[in-house]
């Protein structure tokens, strides 16, 4: 209120108590930070911490550690008075910090009681039932007497509920409260939008985690096995190496540097990250016997790769539109080569561990300087890769299966997603695209975390793939609005024909006008999987009104 003596002098914009990052009130100060800030997580004791979303956190905050542990250590001044409240939605299980915390309090969930036969329970989704197709038909059924409670209940069923204990808590000042969705009062989020919301998310392994995640409150449990080398081998399909099927749109190539060798795997994307392997190169060693990545020979063969062109089913040819090298061994050579390439069809890339990323692709972040320390520009660039999220990825993708040919002759289309692979691909690809799986590992400190670790000593062709998946987010395949997909379809099939890569027949198909000896090494212009680049916008002048 207006001067009331108790709220103090008004603040003003320039007083160094009160910053964007800061507000002084009285009795205490309200100090806002950042999780990737390790001056910021441990520069001030305080009393009382509130950590935001902390499985979005970094894994480590400037290299200074658990960005939880950081700020937790800030309130050991007040050791016996301190309050620490972590929320957040959940994440992958094994590597979620929201639930390694959860799990280690008393587990408080809130218990309401049936409108029918009182029996008081916790919420589930599996009880929220609907006739299929149906969304609005939603009830919620008793798991005392089975009897189905309707939406208009929920407010008399939160005014009368109740927060109970599940567990023993590992530590007695700790407790902890799991809340879904399905509490959400009446007039917020209802059951009918949640069963079409699950509804929605079917047939997208990526969709049903962010329910679960976003709407239960659940964490998803990352399916890290290989996938069977064996069926993936069977599966393969009657396209050959070399030649893009119809429904692939644009190329992209992942390339791995070796020490005696460079490694290179191209990939034909379509709608709903679709995608085709067309070619696995080699760039051996020299003549000379000496390490390849080190020898002008090996570099100049693989800047003939970014002029190279292969037929699409169609009759048009292909080129890259990216090509993501790894600069992880011989960084240098990389980066020299990359400058002489040009970065409008290059992308150096590094891979880092860990699923808890802002984005599976961060960057470009600039590598050369000046004398005087200053980044350039227009000089070498490098993408940071979150790998274990784009390998637990193709996992997903390598194991939806393609549909039988009753589905087929009922209009069932291959999943969003799918991996094609052609009839040439080898048994040693195979395997080697399937070399590594994800394990629970535990930390010295006792935590669990998520890792990848080998099953076969060989795994360039993993690589390669994690690599070309990155090169094609760069170039924004995971951004396109329709317009840009119309315009790949236009070019991959000119004329009055569209649609090109919905139907499966389409993504069979053989190309029209195949020379397998010209598809090796066919320098001819790309007529199609072009990139658009947009036009920049002119720079708009405005007149202030007192000049008018």
């Amino acid at each position: 209120m207006p001067g009331d003596p108790d709220q103090g002098e008004a603040s003003r914009s320039r007083d160094s108590g009160n910053t964007v990052l800061s507000k002084d009130f009285a009795g205490g100060i309200l100090v806002l930070t950042g999780a990737n800030s390790a001056v910021g997580l441990r520069s001030i004791p305080a009393r009382y911490l509130f950590l935001d979303e902390v499985d979005a956190y970094p894994l480590s905050a400037d290299e200074e550690g658990d960005p939880v542990t950081l700020a937790e250590a800030r309130s050991l001044t007040f050791a016996h008075r301190r309050k620490i409240f972590l929320v957040s939605t959940p994440t992958i299980k094994g590597i979620s910090r929201i639930e390694r915390e959860y799990e280690a309090s008393d587990q408080r969930r809130y218990f309401v009681p049936c409108q029918h036969c009182g029996h008081r329970q916790w919420l589930k989704f599996g009880r929220l039932r609907w006739e299929k197709g149906k969304p609005e038909t939603a009830r919620y059924f008793c798991e005392g007497c089975e009897g189905a409670i309707a939406e208009h209940h929920k407010t008399a069923m939160l005014e009368a509920g109740e927060w109970r204990a599940t567990s023993v808590s590992s530590d007695p000042l700790t407790i902890g409260f799991h809340l879904s969705a399905l509490y959400s009062p009446v007039g917020w989020l209802s059951w009918e939008a949640v069963a079409r919301a699950w509804e929605a998310a079917l047939g997208s392994d990526e969709a049903i985690k962010a329910f679960r995640n976003t709407m239960l409150g659940e964490t998803w449990i990352e399916s890290g096995e290989a996938p069977d080398w064996q069926r993936l081998y069977e599966r393969r399909e009657d396209f050959s190496v070399g030649t893009v099927p119809a429904g692939g749109l644009f190329l992209t190539a992942g390339a791995d540097v070796q020490k005696d060798r460079i490694e290179v795997s191209v990939w034909a994307w379509g709608r709903g990250l679709t995608s085709w392997l067309v070619d696995h190169i080699i760039i051996p060693r020299s003549s000379r016997g000496t390490g390849g990545p080190e020898r002008t020979e090996a570099w100049n063969a693989l800047t003939g790769l970014l002029s190279q062109t292969w037929p699409h089913a169609h009759g048009q040819r292909l080129g890259l539109a990216r090509l993501a090298i790894d600069s992880g061994y011989e960084a240098p050579a990389v980066y020299a080569w990359a400058r002489a390439a040009g970065f409008a069809q290059v992308a150096p890339v590094k891979g880092v561990e860990g699923f808890n990323r802002a984005a599976p692709v961060m960057g470009p972040s600039y590598v050369d300087v000046t004398t005087s320390g200053k980044k350039l520009r227009r000089g070498a660039r490098l993408w940071t890769v979150a790998v274990a999220t784009f390998k637990s990825e193709s996992y997903r993708f390598l194991r939806l299966g393609r549909p039988t040919d009753e589905e087929t002759a009922e209009g069932l289309s291959y999943p969003a997603g799918y991996v094609h692979l052609p009839k040439g691909a080898e048994a040693e690809w195979i395997k080697q695209l399937v070399a590594e799986q994800l394990v629970t590992v535990k930390t010295k400190r006792g935590f669990q975390r998520l890792e990848w670790q080998k099953l076969r000593e060989r795994n360039e062709v993993l690589d390669c793939r994690v690599y070309a998946r990155a090169a094609a987010w760069i170039a924004g395949i995971d951004r396109w609005p329709e317009a840009t997909w119309r315009d790949l379809e236009q070019q991959a099939c000119p004329g009055p024909r569209s649609g090109v890569g919905t139907k499966d027949d389409d993504m069979d198909a053989e190309p029209a006008v195949v020379d397998t000896t010209e598809s090796q090494g066919s320098p001819a212009t790309p007529s199609a999987g072009l990139l658009r680049r947009r036009a920049p916008r002119g720079r708009r002048v405005f007149t202030p009104t007192y000049l008018k």
